[in-house]
C-alpha cells in the first residue's frame, strides 16, 4: 500500500486533496533504541517472517501476509478513533515483512501497539504531528482554496504526510506559495511545499 488514503480528483482543476494513510516502506532501518522516544519495535520483531507472496497471471508479487494485514487495520483503526493526538499513519515494508507505525510519543498509544500486534513485527518511530493536528490543518488549506486561486497561487494537491512530517502542498510556483503561506499561516504551520503540477488523468487509446 502506498499511502492509502482518501483521495478527490477534481480533474477539471487538477487538484488533489488526501488524508494521512499508509505506504510502502523503503530500506532505511536505524534500529532505533526502545523508550517513548526515539522509537522502538515489537517483540515479534525477534522472530523470522518469511516474505509473502502472491500470484498474478505469471507475476509472483510481494504481499502483505493476513495477519500483519489485520494488526495494521486494528491499529489504524484505533489510531484515527481513539489516539488521533499521537497517530500520524502507518506503512508496510512487504520485504521485512513488517509495518511501520508513526506517532507523537503517547505511552497509552504504545501500550496498545504491543498488545494489538501479537507475534507481528511492528516497528514505531517518532512523527511530529498527529493525524488530528494535521486534518485541521489540511481541511484549513482546502478552506483557503478559492481564497488562493484569487490570489494567483496555484495549488495542485493537497495531502497529509503519513508520517507526520506536515500537510504535503504541491505548487507550480514554490518561492511565490512559500512566501505567501508564511505570512497567512506563519513561521509554525507543519506544511511542506513540493513543487508539482496539476494531476492529469490517463488516457486509453480509442
Amino acid at each position: 500500500m502506498h499511502r492509502e488514503r482518501v483521495v478527490r480528483l477534481l480533474l477539471a482543476g487538477a487538484l488533489v486533496m488526501t488524508t494521512p494513510g499508509c505506504a510502502t516502506g523503503d530500506d532505511a532501518d536505524p534500529s532505533p533504541p526502545a523508550g517513548p522516544t526515539g522509537g522502538w519495535r515489537t517483540a515479534g520483531c525477534e522472530f523470522h517472517h518469511p516474505p509473502h507472496f502472491t500470484t498474478l497471471g505469471s507475476r509472483r508479487l510481494p504481499a502483505t501476509p493476513p495477519r500483519l494485514t489485520a494488526a495494521m487495520e486494528r491499529i489504524d483503526r484505533a489510531g484515527r478513533e481513539r489516539f488521533a493526538d499521537s497517530f500520524a499513519g502507518l506503512e508496510v515494508d512487504q520485504a521485512r515483512v513488517r509495518a511501520i507505525v508513526y506517532r507523537v510519543p503517547s505511552e497509552a498509544f504504545d501500550a496498545f501497539i504491543r498488545n494489538t500486534a501479537e507475534d507481528n513485527c511492528v516497528v514505531v518511530r517518532d512523527a511530529a504531528h498527529a493525524v488530528a493536528e494535521l486534518t485541521e490543518w489540511h481541511d484549513r488549506v482546502v478552506a483557503d482554496l478559492p481564497y488562493w486561486s484569487a490570489q494567483g497561487i496555484h495549488i495542485t494537491t493537497v495531502g497529509s504526510r503519513h508520517d507526520g512530517a506536515g500537510v504535503e502542498i504541491g505548487t507550480l510556483d514554490l518561492e511565490a506559495t512559500r512566501r505567501e503561506f508564511r505570512s497567512r499561516y506563519g513561521d509554525g504551520a507543519p506544511l511542506v511545499l513540493v513543487e508539482e503540477g496539476p494531476v492529469r488523468p490517463l488516457s486509453t487509446a480509442p
